[in-house]
């Protein structure tokens, strides 16, 4: 009994104590569920190839964009909440790309999916994408076909599409009453066929007598254009307009410098010849006079914004970027835009409409214009701009950039909408 009594204030002390201390673990616990509900955020499921010939454009990509999210974290996020963000290497594989899109909706539950370099990639990630009723911001892919032939409410571009750049390359050819034969060269996949579509029977509307003698469809990533080069020169075309991009219009260059093609032959790649790593990569080989486009050039337009764009991801990467930083940027903005507006990232018919006709300033802005995204094409819309390769070694490792550039504006090079809902209607 003494025992018992002697003991009873020490068991009253700790029952006491271990009150006290689930009290606070309750207290704990209870003031963690608001914090924990607040700590919401908006996800995105990014591709962009990261290793290969499209590699370059993944990686300046993936930089981009992560850049921007962090801007906008850094500011206060978007109505609170942070831009959460998931990469995956896309592998410029269409089906491997598939499977990370379906894994980012049923898995990861991510409110958008953003990205893409390859068009092939892109439409398949955007029939995922509409299947899933999930919006699908394309950040690097050019085919018309994405968002006019195969559009649909889901999906949105901030890229260029190739029916501006062929456009403007027609354009440029019209202005030159001495082209009249001209071959084609590009790669035998769905973006090559679809600037090829884009470009010739634009120029033949713009430019009757003008002739094919020829077409060559190299696969994509072909190592050896060494027998379309001796065609090309043994037909003795005035012009020669090709469709490549990236490590492909790098080796042809490379390759067909010897042969003297450019000496004998006016070269015009309009979509993404003059693409900033195809200029660093050849270098001191790059010929004059090449009359080359780009989804965004570093020297044009020369604006501010232009200017603080490639200064900032130069800073912070190291290197000078490739077309497709801000195009990057400006997706990631039009989306958190949209959430802003709309309050919320589960209202997808809501998001649509607050992107259809949002109007946005881009480095790819000149003087007087901005960007807005076209309500039928989902597309952002602006100039383009074509210039000639001239030396320049203002960005180095280059030793040549584009210079002499004349720009074409959207009502000049962008379809109409009756040739919107034509291509639509024959894409059924």
């Amino acid at each position: 009994m003494h025992r018992q009594k002697k003991g009873t204030p020490l068991m009253w002390a700790i029952g006491i104590g271990v009150t006290i201390v689930l009290f606070f673990v309750v207290i704990q616990t209870v003031n963690d569920v608001p914090a924990l509900a607040q700590e919401k955020s908006i996800k995105i499921g990014c591709l962009f190839p990261m290793t290969g010939r499209a590699g370059r454009h993944g990686v300046d990509g993936e930089a981009q964009v992560k850049m921007t999210a962090e801007e906008i974290n850094n500011k206060g996020g978007v109505r609170g909440e942070k831009i959460e963000l998931l990469f995956t290497d896309s592998k410029a594989d269409p089906a491997y790309s598939v499977r990370v899109a379906k894994r980012y909706i049923e898995d990861d539950k991510v409110d958008f999916l953003l990205g893409t370099v390859s068009s092939a990639v892109a439409l398949a990630v955007s029939e995922v994408a509409k299947e899933n009723k999930k919006i699908f911001m394309c950040t690097g892919a050019a085919s018309t076909t994405i968002t006019v032939d195969k559009g649909h409410p889901y999906v949105f571009n901030a890229c260029s599409i190739t029916a501006w750049s062929s456009r403007a390359g027609a354009l440029w050819a019209q202005s030159e009453p001495k082209w009249k034969r001209f071959w084609y060269i590009g790669p035998d996949y769905e973006y090559g066929h679809t600037l090829w579509a884009d470009f010739w029977p634009f120029l033949k509307k713009l430019h009757p007598e003008v002739e094919l003698v020829g077409e060559s469809w190299p696969k994509l990533f072909e190592p050896d254009y060494t027998a379309y080069i001796t065609a090309i020169l043994k037909a003795k075309p005035d012009v020669l307009v090709a469709g490549f991009w990236g490590g492909d219009m790098v080796s042809f260059i490379k390759q067909a410098g010897p042969y003297k093609l450019f000496n004998q032959i006016k070269f015009l790649a309009p979509d993404v010849g003059g693409n900033y790593e195809v200029l660093e990569a050849i270098g001191e080989d790059m010929p004059k006079g090449l009359i080359l486009g780009a989804h965004h050039h570093l020297n044009w337009p020369d604006t501010k914004l232009n200017r603080e764009h490639v200064e900032r991801f130069y800073k912070r990467v190291g290197h000078y970027p490739v077309n497709i930083t801000p195009q990057c940027e400006a997706g990631v903005r039009i989306l958190a835009n949209a959430v802003e507006i709309v309050g919320n990232t589960k209202d997808a018919q809501g998001l649509i409409k607050a992107m259809e006709g949002m109007k946005i300033n881009t480095p790819l802005d000149p003087p007087g214009y901005i960007s807005w995204v076209r309500p039928l094409t989902h597309n952002l819309v602006y100039p383009y701009a074509l210039g000639l390769t001239e030396r320049n070694e203002k960005y180095p490792p280059a030793k040549y950039m584009l210079g002499n550039f004349r720009v074409f504006y959207p009502d000049k090079i962008d379809l109409t909408d009756a040739e919107v809902l034509q291509a639509r209607a024959k894409a059924k």
